[in-house]
């Protein structure tokens, strides 16, 4: 007889988690960036130019299964370019503003959040960026991607989209100065002048360490991404 996979748990029993392992890496990672003396900032963007991309790209470029995760990832990362205060890691009293830029992309497994790395983000084009973000999320789901796979951000995205939360306000992977956190697309009645319209919106919401950033060019960022998002030019 094969034995069961796990002991029968006593109704009623608790169950203890030790923080060992990746439950223990992620518990200091985010002890690590709880402490920075963060500030969020949200802003709402207009995606219906996104989704009209992803469906030429899933028609014409053999994307037929893209989502909106690798547009966002082709802006984000733009972004930084024009703005590279943003791509940047803590120092001990410095900021050290780096020259790639490598986006972290946040997976969850059952065991706990990875974060594997888009390498060069800014030279890739979106159907890349598609292709790679598929690649590492099923190698860090099967436990193949090596450990330098993980290492190396200059900055993260992540994606609770699919969830259908309204918004949330993640917290920085240290020592990153940054994170993105994009929440659910929905249609919402929007006012365009005199006029009432049905529109494709989410909320992005940048958390980011105030020691290395102040608050009007972590807006201007956020301002930019919201403009390549709403207007889709130059993805």
């Amino acid at each position: 007889m094969t034995p069961p996979l796990a002991a029968p748990r006593t109704p009623g029993a608790s169950v203890l988690l030790p923080l060992k392992g990746l439950r223990g890496a992620i518990a200091r990672s985010m002890t690590a960036g709880w402490q920075a003396p963060r500030v969020a900032l949200a802003i709402e963007v207009d995606m219906t130019e996104c989704l009209r991309l992803r469906t030429a790209l899933r028609a014409t470029a053999g994307l037929e299964r893209l989502s909106i995760t690798p547009i966002v990832l082709r802006a984000v990362a733009l972004s930084l370019r024009a703005f590279p205060a943003m791509n940047a890691l803590m120092r001990e009293g410095a900021v050290e503003q780096m020259p790639d830029i490598h986006l972290g992309l946040a997976v969850s497994l059952d065991e706990g959040l990875t974060v594997p790395v888009l390498r060069h983000a800014d030279q890739k084009s979106i159907g890349e960026l598609a292709q790679e973000s598929a690649q590492v999320a099923v190698a860090t789901r099967s436990g193949s991607l090596p450990i330098k796979g993980y290492q190396g951000a200059t900055f993260t995205v992540t994606n609770l989209g699919m969830t259908g939360v309204a918004w949330f306000t993640p917290i920085i992977n240290a020592p990153q100065i940054a994170i993105l956190g994009l929440s659910r697309v929905s249609e919402q009645a929007v006012v365009r002048g005199a006029q009432i319209e049905i529109a494709a919106m989410t909320t992005l919401t940048l958390v980011f360490d105030h020691r290395a950033v102040d608050g009007y060019p972590a807006a201007q960022f956020l301002q930019d991404l919201q403009a390549r998002l709403t207007s889709c030019d130059g993805l």
